[in-house]
């Protein structure tokens, strides 16, 4: 086929050179991704993040694109099991990369949290589903196309280079998300050198490593994500959003419970595009026709619901008034309960108006056998073709290595911040739930002070 090109502002161009990577492009369950915002509520904090999954999708494919031309080019297995890259694997790469995502939900890891799904598991039902057009375009290819690809996506596939490409510390998904999520966010934490990192890239038996030489730019690598991570996809509004939109979707879930007891609750609030999805019983098909407008219409609606909580709730989300939240210090979290009380004695239903929100992640880790996900540790090939893992070697990530970065913090109505309160009869509890909060953190009130 003649190459297309899909112009890019952070890959500046996305070369397809083959006719299936286009034609899944092509397909219902690919372009829905257009439809789902890659970061979820964060465009809420940084007004530029919009950008889709369907976008980050082909970045990576981008990606895999560049990692198997350069391994082609200077790294191809000489004999069996030699070690070396496999041009053969090739075409699962890309595919795989493309199609890494198929299988997020509305508001991705929210929706995961309250209806229990696991993207996944979706996208290789999507891959292996006769009923989808991506199926069909893969068997094209050959009949067990789809179970390789799938493979892929469940880590399970043979060659492991191909799995670490797109799975690992260091890889196309997680590349891309950091160039795109940074250039769209307008931060500047998540910028590395990519085709440094791609060119010092090399395959071993047991998956993929780097030459030592290339240790800086990997260096830069992980401590961008570590930038990232701790200003932009753990920013305490992210999470504030986050809250109210898990608590809606819990809410819309109780007052539709209680529509088929109570004759009062006129269960047609629910639209028939979520309806099944509600009530636990949603087929692939209705599943595929989910996405954040569908969601986002269903929220407008429920700003109008006769429950009072559920359209206090949209109504937060849609206008932007998030839940505050205050970072929960060592030895306070005793105060937990007193504060959620009075929280309670203002009008507020804790269950709908508070939460704990422990966010935490590693920068980097070294492989551990026994943990309950393994990481793939990032290898560093020596001179004499030896090989070191890489925090063993760099001071700067042995530093970070391990250790978790992001908070606890317990989210609330901003109201209970309000001072001088005047004409509000609750103006009492909001200043004593102020004796709980000083610098943005839960503390131990004292007489006289704060300790």
């Amino acid at each position: 086929m003649v190459e297309t090109v899909f112009r890019d502002p952070v890959h500046n161009f996305i070369r397809v050179q083959d006719q299936v990577i286009l034609d899944l492009i092509g397909t219902r369950e690919f372009q829905r991704l257009r439809r789902i915002k890659q970061l979820g509520v964060s465009s809420m904090v940084f007004h530029g993040a919009e950008h889709s999954r369907f976008s980050h999708s082909l970045g990576v494919y981008e990606i895999a694109r560049q990692f198997a031309d350069h391994l082609a080019e200077n790294y191809t297995m000489q004999a069996p099991d030699d070690g070396g890259w496999d041009p053969n694997e090739r075409l699962v790469l890309l595919t795989a990369a493309l199609l890494h995502d198929l299988g997020h939900g509305p508001y991705s890891h929210t929706f995961e949290h309250i209806f229990g799904t696991d993207h996944e598991q979706y996208t290789q039902q999507i891959i292996l589903s006769s009923e989808t057009e991506v199926n069909r375009v893969l068997r094209g290819v050959s009949d067990d196309f789809p179970a390789k690809v799938a493979s892929v996506i469940a880590k399970t596939y043979a060659n492991q280079q191909v799995v670490q490409l797109i799975s690992s510390q260091i890889d196309a998904d997680r590349m891309d998300y950091l160039l795109r999520d940074a250039y769209y966010s307008g931060a500047n934490y998540g910028t590395f050198d990519l085709s440094r990192i791609i060119h010092m890239m090399r395959p071993y038996k047991g998956g993929i490593a780097f030459n030592f030489k290339g240790m800086a730019a990997v260096e830069d690598y992980v401590v961008s994500r570590y930038q990232m991570y701790a200003q932009v996809y753990f920013h305490p509004v992210s999470r504030g959003f986050e809250v109210v939109l898990t608590n809606i979707l819990r809410r819309a879930k109780d007052y539709f419970e209680l529509s088929k007891t109570d004759d009062m609750i006129d269960g047609d609030f629910m639209p028939k595009s979520l309806r099944s999805l509600f009530e636990g019983r949603i087929t692939l098909t209705e599943y595929i026709e989910l996405d954040d407008s569908i969601m986002l219409a269903a929220i407008s609606e429920w700003r109008h619901v006769k429950d009072p909580i559920l359209a206090d709730l949209a109504t937060r989300f849609l206008d932007r008034h998030p839940l505050k939240s205050v970072e929960i210090e060592e030895g306070a979290r005793s105060m937990l309960p007193a504060i959620t009380e009075l929280i309670a004695a203002a009008g507020y239903e804790p269950k709908y108006y508070t939460a704990e929100n422990d966010s935490f992640d590693l920068p980097y880790d070294a492989y551990h056998p026994n943990a309950k996900k393994p990481q793939t540790q990032i290898e560093l090939v020596q001179k004499d073709g030896t090989m070191r893992e890489l925090s063993e070697v760099s001071t700067l990530v042995d530093a970070i290595k391990g250790r978790t970065f992001g908070n606890a913090r317990f989210f609330f109505p901003r109201e209970m911040l309000l001072e001088q309160a005047v004409g509000d009869v609750m103006a009492p509890l909001y200043e004593e739930f102020q004796r709980y909060v000083h610098n943005d953190r839960l503390i131990r009130p004292v007489e006289g002070g704060i300790k």
